[in-house]
């Protein structure tokens, strides 16, 4: 066994092949993957979210898939809580584990930790509500921009429901809500090792189009069905999911919502890249590049036995 444990996270944006290469290490390493997706947790999602086939759950044990109903309250902190608690339990028969996925917000609460999100008085939040009914997405935008210009910088500006759970937070707290993310960096009593994956932006775009007109193959506008009676949860204020509901409710044709998936979620792509590149700790690799990724994890352990 090893001295000390070893977490290797795999990020990158959305369908850069994060899952396979998860997989391939985990068969390398013989160990086994905490999922890092924010929207992957919920069970009712699964097209949507892109879940791993069922093959790919058999090629290496998952966890924090489908663990979840769409109904249920879930943020960063109950996540951090849950996946510490899952990547112990994998240290007590492996020296390594594997976290992978795409929300940032999640791996960082992994790695460095996460503030309780405080309770938020009803009257802040009726406060908020009533600035989105009169001013909009456009008002909110503005003041979150005033209140965090970190996380504005980040987060969907398409989503009220974020942009107003940020607000609110910012209010509640008295300060940045990345702020109050970053605040206390916790010490893991484990060794943590970053790799981000990329790959050229016209490829990745490419990819991004064909998985969403697999997904509409797939039975995507179906599932959505299924879920219109929740369409308020905020699990289901997302890509794929949002655009869905305006076709539903004849906002636009079905063609149109379906290039506004490719559009946002090359978008969000954007975006998770742009968080990635703020922290150096990542070193970056081509998915296509297994035996480097593989070479580069293993030099690291050797650096700490």
């Amino acid at each position: 066994r090893l001295l000390i444990n070893h977490l290797n996270v795999i990020a990158g944006p959305t369908d850069v092949r994060k899952t396979k290469t998860a997989i391939c290490l985990a068969q390398h390493f013989k160990t086994e993957i905490v999922s890092a997706d924010s929207r992957q947790i919920f069970m009712e999602t699964k097209i949507g979210t892109a879940v791993p086939s069922d093959e790919e759950l058999q090629a290496a044990k998952h966890y924090l898939i489908g663990t979840r109903h769409i109904s249920e309250y879930y943020n960063a902190w109950l996540y951090e809580q849950e996946a510490l608690e899952t990547i112990t339990h994998i240290f007590e028969n492996h020296d390594i584990a594997i976290l992978a996925g795409g929300s940032g917000l999640y791996v960082d609460a992994v790695c460095s930790g996460i503030d309780e999100i405080p309770d938020i008085e009803p009257s802040l939040r009726k406060k908020v509500n009533q600035q989105f009914e009169a001013e909009g997405v456009m008002g909110l935008r503005q003041t979150l921009k005033l209140l965090d210009p970190e996380y504005y910088s980040i987060v969907d500006l398409q989503n009220p429901v974020r942009l107003k759970r940020a607000i609110e937070i910012c209010l509640q707290a008295g300060k940045p809500y990345s702020e109050l993310r970053q605040s206390q960096k916790r010490n893991r009593p484990f060794n943590i090792i970053k790799v981000a994956l990329n790959l050229p932006r016209e490829e990745l775009y490419e990819r991004i189009n064909l998985r969403v007109d697999q997904m509409i193959a797939s039975g995507l506008e179906q599932e959505v069905k299924q879920l219109e009676p929740l369409k308020e949860c905020m699990a289901l204020k997302t890509v794929g999911y949002r655009e869905s509901f305006d076709y539903f409710d004849a906002k636009c044709t079905k063609e149109e919502a379906i290039e506004k998936i490719k559009q946002n979620t090359r978008k969000y792509a954007k975006k998770q890249i742009t968080w990635l590149k703020r922290n150096n700790d990542y070193t970056w690799f081509s998915p296509t590049n297994l035996p480097q990724i593989i070479a580069h994890i293993s030099t690291q352990i050797e650096k700490i036995k």
